[in-house]
């Protein structure tokens, strides 16, 4: 284990919310406990309603919790509100600004918000870094959804936090768009930021993220390395064309899970700790089957997904 101190330590934190009438209320967060180590890329990802949204809310000073701990950067923040917050620049999924300020006036008054004097701001140094400085002076009610989406994360940094939270950065964006801003992510990560990020696309989080933590019904349901939370997916797919067509998909006490997805194509999914594909294909062919064509894929991030989220 490293010996240095995780940028944001998550001590059993809960939230209910009040009941809108009788009864208990929402329990959004059920005693969560991880670390997000320093310097790297940390995913948060869970279903809708998990309490992905819950717990940056809380760290953002948003939400009130109701129980547990939680410290950015070594800094309670119950005890040190203020520490905590400067230590933490936050990425929200909604796009709000004044849309009669220009990109310049709102790094500027977001730094003023921070009490940064004029001399040590740095408005136009992070508009070439997000690559908006030819938009310095125009309304951003003007900027397209990709410019905004920049300049959000431009604001989030403008007290040069150690840590920076995406929130969903790239719900509804197109794939150019996606590409560039996570260029500009991992140009701030190469620069020391430690960078938490929640997302629906679990291809994304498997790309970038170094270590996931996986919530589901406001509990702590996985928290590992990426490469190890992969290697918990045990099945194997394999989706093999016949010569001819299939009344019913082939079966197997070993099969997983076995499927027709058209009259000739067959997807059986198996544990590759059981068996092989090479015998896969072998029980295909004893049932009498000539197989025309093969591809194979291996589980991935999503299945694991799929997986613990269904079991929990």
């Amino acid at each position: 284990m490293s010996d240095t101190p995780p940028a944001i330590a998550i001590r059993n934190l809960q939230k209910r919310y009040a009941p809108a009438g009788e009864g208990e209320g929402t329990l959004a967060l059920r005693g969560v406990t991880f670390d997000v180590p320093e310097g790297g890329i940390f995913g948060l990802l869970g279903p809708n309603g998990a309490g992905k949204s819950t717990l940056i809310n809380i760290l953002a000073g948003l939400v009130t919790k109701t129980g547990g701990e939680a410290e950015i950067w070594g800094f309670d923040i119950d005890r040190n509100p203020r520490n905590a917050k400067r230590a933490i620049g936050i990425v929200p999924q909604e796009i709000v600004f004044d849309p009669f300020f220009t990109p310049f006036e709102v790094l500027e008054n977001q730094a003023g918000f921070y009490g940064i004097a004029k001399e040590l701001r740095k408005s136009q140094e992070l508009l070439e870094a997000v690559r908006l400085a030819d938009k310095r002076d125009a309304y951003a009610r003007t900027l397209s959804g990709g410019m905004k989406r920049r300049l959000l994360v431009a604001k989030a940094m403008v007290h040069s936090p150690p840590i920076l939270v995406l929130d969903e950065p790239t719900a509804g964006v197109d794939v150019e768009l996606r590409r560039q801003l996570w260029e500009l992510v991992m140009r701030l990560h190469d620069e020391g930021v430690t960078v938490v990020l929640t997302t629906h696309y679990l291809e994304e989080a498997e790309q970038l993220c170094d270590r996931i933590a996986i919530i589901d019904k406001g509990q702590l349901i996985a928290n590992k390395p990426t490469r190890e939370l992969v290697e918990m997916a045990r099945e194997k797919i394999v989706r093999v064309t016949l010569d001819r067509d299939v009344v019913a998909a082939p079966a197997n006490d070993a099969f997983a899970k076995s499927e027709k997805l058209d009259e000739r194509t067959i997807e059986i999914t198996y544990d590759k700790d059981r068996m092989s594909a090479g015998q896969v294909l072998s029980v295909i062919q004893e049932q009498g089957f000539t197989i025309e064509d093969v591809t194979t894929r291996e589980a991935d991030l999503e299945d694991v997904f799929v997986q613990l989220t269904g079991a929990a």
